[in-house]
């Protein structure tokens, strides 16, 4: 996955922990729609892996 598009999904991560569902959807949706089809399982791969990110919870 390209940087831009990781630090685009960083950031809809911290986001969503200051309580801005709307901007992070808009920030994760942009970076999405500009992946190409080779980097699709990536980010879904990435989103699995960092929930943590996104609740602000640790995964145990």
């Amino acid at each position: 996955m390209r940087p831009a598009i990781r630090s685009a999904l960083e950031y809809a991560a911290e986001l969503t922990r200051r309580n801005r569902l709307v901007d992070a959807l808009a920030v994760g949706e942009a970076a999405i729609n500009q992946a190409t089809d080779d980097e699709q399982p990536e980010i879904r791969q990435w989103l699995t892996d960092h929930v943590h990110d996104f609740t602000g919870e640790d995964a145990h």
